[in-house]
Formats: C-alpha cells, sequence, structure tokens
C-alpha cells in the first residue's frame, strides 16, 4: 500500500544543506530534513571525483514535490543537483499524518 509521502534524497557541499533545508521548511514543501555528512565518489566531465558532501533526507508529499524539487534546483550550487524522489510504501501512521499535516497551510512561493 504505497502512501502519499515522498522522501527525497539530496547531496550538496558542506554548508548548503542546511541552508537548502531552511528554505524548503520555510517554504512548508517539506515536513522535515536530516542531514547527515557523506562521502561521494563519481564520474565527473569524464573524470573520478571524491567529495565530502551532506545528504539531506527530506520528507514531504506528493502535493508539493514538484515545488520542493524546482527550489532546491534554483539554491543549489550545482549545475547537476542529485535530486531523487522515493515513493514511501508504508509507515507510522501518525508519523505520515504529522508530514501532511506540516506541508499544508500556506507555503511561500
Amino acid at each position: 500500500m504505497e502512501t502519499d509521502v515522498v522522501v527525497v534524497l539530496c547531496t550538496a557541499p558542506p554548508g548548503d544543506a542546511e541552508r537548502i533545508a531552511d528554505l524548503v521548511i520555510g517554504k512548508r514543501q517539506a515536513a522535515c530534513v536530516n542531514i547527515m555528512g557523506v562521502g561521494s565518489v563519481y564520474r565527473w566531465e569524464g573524470k573520478i571525483q571524491r567529495e565530502r558532501e551532506e545528504l539531506m533526507i527530506i520528507k514531504t508529499d506528493r502535493e508539493h514535490l514538484d515545488a520542493l524539487m524546482e527550489t532546491i534546483a534554483g539554491a543549489h550550487p550545482y549545475e547537476v543537483p542529485e535530486i531523487l524522489a522515493l515513493p514511501v510504501a508504508a509507515g507510522n501512521p501518525d508519523y505520515l499524518a504529522w508530514v501532511k499535516e506540516s506541508v499544508q497551510g500556506h507555503p511561500s512561493p
């Protein structure tokens, strides 16, 4: 049974993740953002890169997903930011309800 809640994963340079988190929470586009340090290895412009980044685990709902992704892309310093949306198959019903309630209201553009 899939829910209406979505988890969005996004990496950013250290320091930028907190700024982006404040922005999406302030706009009521996300209920919660967890931030943790990670090491990333990837290929960019033909070269293997290794970076220290911060991973944001963002909880929102389908209704706010497009606006959230647009806000992240507009505020993100990367040319091609990682923004991945994953559906939530199931979860604590009280937590899922809290996510929905937290993004309701009057979101700012």
